[in-house]
């Protein structure tokens, strides 16, 4: 029987399909190229624009367009918050379309770290009085309270702007709750002694009978003489937000990973030691700006106060993470501590697509405790790294495995 031969249309729709069920099935795979004793990598992002639906980008309407063209595209997947709902993790999504507009999504997977799979629609988030121009970075908290929020960046063009300018915007912190994850209440923005706020994060449980949120206030707008940094506040009235101080709890510092900015990233995870926290840090670079992601831990009872801060960064681009639309840059703002001890920390590399990295809480909890800080000073890092090295060549020769004293040979 002879083949007849396909259209444009059919021979386009078969392509799409297929090849978007392929990327579907593929399994993910821990990178053994990667091993440091901190996290495992996986060879494949989670999602990309790929993985959005096809409904969502084309019009399948043959008469409307018999070259199946794409109509809405999207641009990129990144920056999700995270967090695991009736035996699934899953993402609230930044997708951000061809016209450069971000919009939130949200994709489930059983295992988390592969078969993600988008909700057949978008999130609808509400609008106040001032309509939102750019909404991103969405971070999911369950609170105590019984609700599950999100609080996430909102944009608008500065009333104060010139006509000629289209760059000047005013960010601030919308924030929306649910109880169900499919429909959602927005809320007053939260209001600042700030004119910006971005990367503000609610944490999970009330403190002094208030809501509390972790800030990243502008320069001048919180104590004298710190040079900015990670903060936190509380407010009475989640409906109505209002934080009246901001105290500094993770500063900059001249010649670190956070010399320009730094910013909270999901909501903190309660440990038995403490408050565990991920972060992104920014410094300047020949290339631009470098975004990496670093952890610290806060004390229990009093989670303004930071017990731990291991020096230097936890993750940073690696390979191809460094390509992208904002090359360098790897960004975090969600983190899943499953039941079976897995913690799976979801990151974005250079604003493209999403990753996951896999540790443990334990893992992490050594990992913050035990590594030094910041030394600060080249000498005092040296003398950091001799300590070590020192230490190494004593429990090496002192040790009967074979392999230990090879190390030191030669020392």
């Amino acid at each position: 029987m002879r083949k007849r031969n396909l259209s444009v249309y059919e021979k386009r729709l078969k392509e799409l399909i297929s090849e978007h069920e392929r990327l579907h099935r593929r399994k993910n795979r821990v990178d053994r190229t990667w091993n440091n004793g901190v996290f495992e990598r996986y060879v494949w992002p989670v999602l990309t624009r790929d993985h959005t639906p096809l409904t969502w980008r084309y019009d399948f309407d043959r008469e409307r367009n018999p070259y199946l063209m794409e109509r809405l595209g999207i641009n990129a997947v990144f920056n999700a918050g995270a967090m695991e709902w009736e035996g699934k993790v899953v993402l609230m999504c930044r997708v951000e379309g061809y016209d450069r507009k971000s919009f939130f999504a949200i994709a489930e997977s059983k295992n988390g770290v592969d078969g993600f799979v988008f909700r057949p629609r978008p999130v609808v988030i509400p609008e106040t009085d001032n309509p939102d121009v750019n909404v991103y970075d969405m971070r999911l908290t369950k609170h105590e309270d019984g609700w599950v929020y999100g609080v996430f960046c909102t944009e608008r063009r500065d009333p104060n702007a010139g006509a000629g300018d289209l760059s000047s915007a005013i960010a601030q912190c919308g924030i929306v709750r649910s109880k169900d994850l499919e429909e959602w209440e927005r809320l007053d923005d939260i209001k600042t002694p700030s004119p910006q706020q971005r990367n503000v994060v609610l944490h999970p449980e009330f403190v002094g009978g208030m809501y509390a949120f972790y800030t990243r206030p502008m320069d001048g707008f919180i104590e004298a003489g710190t040079g900015g940094g990670i903060a936190f506040g509380v407010a009475d009235d989640i409906r109505h937000a209002v934080i009246k101080e901001e105290r500094l709890i993770d500063e900059r510092g001249y010649h670190t990973i956070k010399e320009v900015k730094n910013g909270l990233g999901p909501a903190p995870i309660k440990t038995k030691h403490g408050w565990l926290h991920l972060a992104h840090g920014v410094r300047s670079c020949a290339a631009g700006l470098r975004y990496v992601l670093d952890a610290f831990l806060c004390d229990l009872e009093e989670p303004w106060r930071k017990t731990y801060s291991p020096g230097g960064y936890l993750i940073a681009p690696l390979g191809k993470e460094r390509v992208g639309d904002v090359s360098n840059v790897v960004f975090s703002n969600g983190w899943v501590a499953r039941k079976n001890g897995e913690l799976l920390i979801y990151y974005a590399s250079s604003d493209t697509r999403l990753h996951v990295a896999r540790t443990s809480v334990e893992r992490m909890l050594d990992y913050v405790m035990n590594t030094p800080p910041d030394a600060l000073r080249s000498a005092a890092c040296v003398a950091q790294r001799v300590a070590l090295i020192e230490h190494n060549v004593k429990v090496c020769r002192g040790s009967k495995n074979r392999l230990l004293r090879r190390l030191v040979k030669g020392c």
